[in-house]
C-alpha cells in the first residue's frame, strides 16, 4: 500500500475542489493554459503538481487560489463556490483561507520581518496591533526566526527570506498554503527546510498543501502527485 493510500483514513473534509475547470486567452491565436481540470483537495494533504515547462502547473495554482478566473467550470473553497464571487469577496476569501508562498519571497524591502508578517493580519482586521504582533512573532519563533524578527529582509539569508514568506502565509491561519516553486532559488538545505516545514504544517496542524514543482524528488515526499501535460491531468487527480 502506498503512502497516499496509507493516509486516506486520516484525511479530513474537502477543502478545494475543481470540475470542468478551463482557462482560455484569447488572442491572434486562442491558448488555452487548463483544460476540464477536476480535483479534490482535502484537509491534512499535501499535494506536489508537476510536469513539464510551460504545462499550465502555475496557471492552475493562480486558479485554485482565486488569483485568476476560469473561462469555464468552478472553484469550490470550503463549500463556497468562490468563483461565482465579485473581486472583493474573492479577495476576503484569499485573505481568510489561503496562504501563498511563491518562488520569489516578494517581502517588502523597507519593513522588518515582523512587519512583514503582520501585513496579511493587517488587511484582514480581525486582531489588535497587540495580538497581531504577538501571532508574528509566534510564527517566527516557530521558525526558528526570533532572532531576526526586527531585520529587514536584505539582513537575510535566501532561506531566511522564503521561512519569513511562510510564516506571512500562515498569519490569517488559512485552511490551504498554495506554494509556486517554493524551493526554486533556494539551495538544498534550505530547500529542505521549507520541505520540512510544510511536512509539518500537514502532519501537526491538519492544513492542506499544494506545491508546484519542478523537482521530482520533492514531489516524491508529498501524499500525492498531480502530474499535467498540456493543460491536462494526466496522473493523480
Amino acid at each position: 500500500m502506498d503512502s497516499v493510500e496509507r493516509r486516506l483514513p486520516g484525511l479530513g473534509r474537502t477543502l478545494i475542489e475543481t470540475r470542468s475547470l478551463t482557462k482560455t486567452i484569447d488572442g491572434e491565436v486562442e491558448t488555452t493554459l487548463v483544460r476540464d481540470i477536476d480535483i479534490t483537495i482535502r484537509q491534512g494533504e499535501f499535494v506536489a503538481i508537476t510536469g513539464p515547462s510551460g504545462s499550465g502547473k502555475s496557471s492552475l495554482l493562480y486558479l485554485l487560489g482565486l488569483l485568476d478566473l476560469p473561462s469555464i467550470g468552478w472553484v469550490m473553497i470550503d463549500g463556497q463556490n468562490a468563483s461565482s464571487l465579485d473581486e472583493a469577496a474573492r479577495a476576503r476569501v484569499r485573505l481568510s483561507l489561503l496562504g501563498f508562498v511563491f518562488q520569489f519571497h516578494f517581502l517588502l524591502p523597507e519593513f522588518s520581518a515582523l512587519d512583514n508578517v503582520m501585513l496579511p493580519m493587517r488587511a484582514l482586521g480581525r486582531l489588535s496591533d497587540r495580538e497581531q504582533r504577538a501571532r508574528a512573532m509566534d510564527l517566527l519563533s516557530s521558525l526558528g526566526l526570533a532572532d531576526h524578527a526586527t531585520k529587514p529582509p536584505g539582513k537575510l539569508s535566501g532561506g531566511q527570506r522564503q521561512r519569513v514568506a511562510i510564516a506571512r502565509a500562515l498569519a490569517n491561519d488559512p485552511l490551504v498554503v498554495l506554494a509556486d516553486e517554493p524551493t526554486g532559488n533556494l539551495d538544498t538545505h534550505a530547500s529542505e527546510q521549507v520541505l520540512g516545514i510544510f511536512r509539518r504544517l500537514v502532519d501537526d496542524t491538519g492544513r492542506a498543501i499544494v506545491m508546484v514543482t519542478h523537482d521530482l524528488n520533492l514531489a516524491a515526499r508529498a501524499d500525492r502527485n498531480i502530474r499535467i501535460v498540456d493543460g491536462r491531468i494526466v496522473d493523480g487527480g
